[in-house]
């Protein structure tokens, strides 16, 4: 059973296992296999999920579905220690903003930028690089965390036909 869930929802063993404990929380269960046992058992059998509905096959290959994201990475660790001591303002770092099909786990566009670039700033271009990519497909659901929460990023977004999943503020 574990095994057809991991497939099905594609997640990783930790999770699975997560998935596990979580529903037989306040059970009497006799014991929760941890993920590398779950790991063992998965792989020594055959699994496979059929696609009944063609119709659904074919709205998949037509319209992707992307996540958005930017982290940071240092320059350099260069005198670190130094800084630390005296409280010195930490030099600046490089952004990379990714943009990933869910589905296939495919980066589809990328750029790097410099610290001081907000991430909503950037998510246009990226979307726009998918876009002009050339592989006839269409954008039907974008998802994004906080940063990406502004006016101007939903008015894009349904502009270009493309449904915002986007975290929002609380008030």
């Amino acid at each position: 059973m574990l095994g057809y869930a991991k497939v099905y929802f594609h997640l990783p063993y930790r999770q699975t296992e997560g998935i596990t404990q979580a529903h037989a929380k306040g059970k009497v269960v006799p014991s929760i296999p941890n993920y590398t046992t779950i790991n063992r058992r998965i792989n020594r059998l055959d699994i496979k999920i059929k696609d009944v509905d063609n119709k659904n096959k074919d709205f998949e290959d037509q319209y992707i579905v992307i996540a958005i994201d930017s982290t940071g990475i240092k320059v350099t660790n260069r005198g670190q220690w130094m800084r630390e001591k005296w409280h010195v303002r930490k030099k600046g770092y490089l952004k990379i903003h990714v943009a990933v099909n869910i589905k296939t786990k495919k980066i589809l566009s990328m750029k790097v930028t410099d610290e001081h670039v907000h991430d909503g700033k950037v998510l246009p271009e990226l979307v726009e690089n998918i876009i002009k990519s050339g592989d006839m497909v269409s954008i039907d659901k974008l998802f994004g965390d906080g940063a990406y929460d502004g006016n101007d990023i939903f008015r894009y977004s349904v502009d270009k036909g493309i449904l915002p999943c986007i975290k929002v503020r609380e008030c």
